[in-house]
């Protein structure tokens, strides 16, 4: 499988881990061994409790195209009708109502015992529901129906199909709890059998995984599947919920990503040229202090991951031996966001040995100096501030005043994106052509790495200010979008060939926009993708470009693959829509 097919999964699963700070935040500070405010700790703690549906609907928005709000109603939905229909099928176990006489007790305890056992499944439900959620929009959402159904037709039918949809969940959940938690249970216990060297494979592949984007998909199943402490599952939800025993899958982190790293910048620090300290001091200063206070560590990691990727192994391989050294001292600890500071002081109160972390820590960082000092010098690698001198030309010659035209122009233009998304600490893309990026330019602009998983996805690490560029590079290219159609440079009556002219004179303006791409016949398959048709023909050299901009279309792109990219005017919604419809 292609690394990219899970690109979006891995992204998704980012927007509902991004409210965690929120409720760890509010659940420790309303806890009495701080500020002893009930109803806080109550705030927090809701949103643990409905974790499942938080991913239900994340996922459905993050997986859809534009990210659309009717996409996560349909997640929500089909997790409703999952963990619901899931309820009336479990099977009660005589022995959970044996010490009860009347029937309503006996009631109220089945009810009980139902809503226990599911919530251990409620993420995996939500994941599901959400994954469900997503693609039946990407599916759906122009679907078209009668007249006398018309008012479902579109992003109405989405949250409807889902409902049904949810029934198999039900039947899924509710039928094959008893084999889905026993697998679990299982996996639970392999893992805890597993002792050191399940801790040290987990937190080796989280850091290699991290060049991916997909050690999201790693960090689910420890942080919120594996365990079982009164009913609440995952390292993270059971450190909340109080289990002495929970935070050997957190732990680790703390040592590396509070100490170590940031002494790994201090090493770049001090293997920079001398008169180029100055210029780079101030970025790695930056970058050591969001390692220590957020955990926020990929900027760092992308500075040497693959300059020296050895280096990095050796990274990946002291992260694994941190989890192992904090769980042999018997250090839990905890995080509602990353090991850092902030979460570190904000746990302290349920952690357990939380001190030993500062002699760990001191060790770990002169490690990673000593380690990163020697192998920088050894080897002479480029890192921030022994660049080439001509390299450094070329960044400056690559910076913009407007950062958002910065990225566009760096990406390929406005007319060279398919998808803008970010997560944590990266945009995550998909271009019509990878290659017409300016990877220098990029960097000029503060990017830190330029992964490619594959396919037309692209990812920029740029850092904590990753989702804010995504923003300001849509608002950019929706900009770009509403320019005139470059009409008038070409008059129709020279430019379009005789299939524009009988197009321009029909009632139907798809009839003429297929005509333009050379007929049905020519048509392998064509998609709506936000302003863009996706055409696949079967003869691209039919496609007539001067045809099609005699209906607005704004550009055309060809893909390496031979797709075609029009580029639609802002009121080509309705023929596109019908276009791809009728292709269907």
């Amino acid at each position: 499988m292609r690394l990219d097919r899970l690109q979006p999964l891995g992204r998704a699963l980012m927007l509902p881990i991004a409210v965690l700070p929120a409720a760890g935040m509010l659940l420790r500070l309303g806890q009495p061994d701080l500020l002893d405010i009930a109803f806080v700790a109550g705030a927090g703690q809701a949103i643990f409790a409905h974790l499942g549906l938080l991913f239900a609907i994340g996922v459905a928005v993050g997986l859809a195209r534009e990210n659309h709000g009717a996409a996560g109603l349909a997640g929500a939905v089909a997790f409703l009708v999952t963990t619901e229909g899931a309820k009336t099928l479990l099977q009660v176990p005589p022995e959970a109502l044996a010490a009860f006489q009347d029937q309503a007790a006996k009631d109220l305890a089945a009810a009980a015992y139902v809503t226990t056992q599911l919530s251990k499944l409620s993420i995996p439900a939500g994941i599901l529901s959400g994954i469900a959620g997503g693609m039946l929009y990407n599916r759906f959402a122009n679907i078209s129906l009668p007249e006398y159904l018309a008012f479902f037709a579109g992003r109405r039918f989405v949250p409807i199909i889902a409902g049904f949809v949810g029934l198999f969940g039900a039947l899924l959940f509710g039928l094959g709890f008893p084999w889905l938690a026993g697998g679990i249970d299982t996996l639970s216990r392999w893992v805890v059998d597993a002792g050191a060297l399940g801790l040290f494979v987990y937190g080796t592949l989280n850091r290699l995984l991290v060049v991916t984007g997909l050690h999201h998909i790693l960090n689910n199943l420890a942080w919120f599947i594996i365990g079982d402490y009164h009913g609440v599952t995952g390292d993270l939800k059971r450190y909340y919920a109080g289990d002495p025993t929970a935070g050997a899958f957190m732990a680790g982190y703390f040592p590396v990503m509070m100490f170590g790293l940031p002494a790994a910048c201090l090493a770049m620090y001090r293997s920079a040229r001398p008169e180029r300290r100055k210029a780079v001091g101030g970025m790695l200063f930056s970058l050591a202090l969001t390692a220590f206070l957020t955990g926020i560590t990929e900027p760092i990691e992308f500075t040497f991951m693959f300059l020296a990727p050895a280096l990095y192994a050796v990274h990946a391989v002291l992260t694994g031996l941190s989890a192992v050294l904090m769980n042999a001292l018997g250090v839990k600890l905890g995080f509602g966001f990353s090991a850092g500071l902030f979460d570190y002081v904000l746990g302290f109160g349920l952690s357990t040995r939380p001190l030993m972390l500062i002699p760990v820590g001191l060790a770990y960082f002169a490690l990673y100096y000593g380690i990163f000092r020697f192998c920088i010098i050894r080897f002479d690698l480029k890192t921030p501030g022994r660049e080439p001198e001509e390299a450094l030309v070329a960044q400056a010659d690559g910076e913009d005043t407007s950062r958002a035209g910065g990225f566009v122009g760096a990406l390929g233009g406005a007319t060279n994106f398919l998808r803008i998304d970010a997560c944590m600490t990266r945009l995550r893309l998909e271009l019509v052509d990878p290659a017409r990026i300016d990877e220098p330019r990029l960097r000029a602009l503060g990017a830190k790495g330029i992964v490619r998983p594959g396919g037309n996805a692209l990812q920029v690490v740029l850092g904590p200010i990753a989702d804010q560029v995504a923003g300001e590079i849509r608002d950019a290219v929706r900009s770009a979008g509403m320019a005139p159609a470059p009409v008038a440079a070409t008059p129709p009556a020279a430019a379009a060939p005789a299939a524009a002219k009988a197009a321009a004179t029909s009632p139907d303006e798809s009839a003429g926009i297929l005509a333009a791409l050379g007929g049905d016949a020519n048509i392998r398959s064509l998609s709506v993708r936000a302003n863009r048709l996706l055409v696949d023909l079967v003869h691209p050299d039919r496609a007539d470009e001067p045809a099609l901009a005699t209906f607005g279309v704004r550009g055309v792109t060809r893909s390496p693959a031979g797709t075609l990219h029009v580029l639609l005017p802002p009121t080509a919604t309705g023929w596109a829509a019908k276009l791809a419809r009728e292709d269907a």
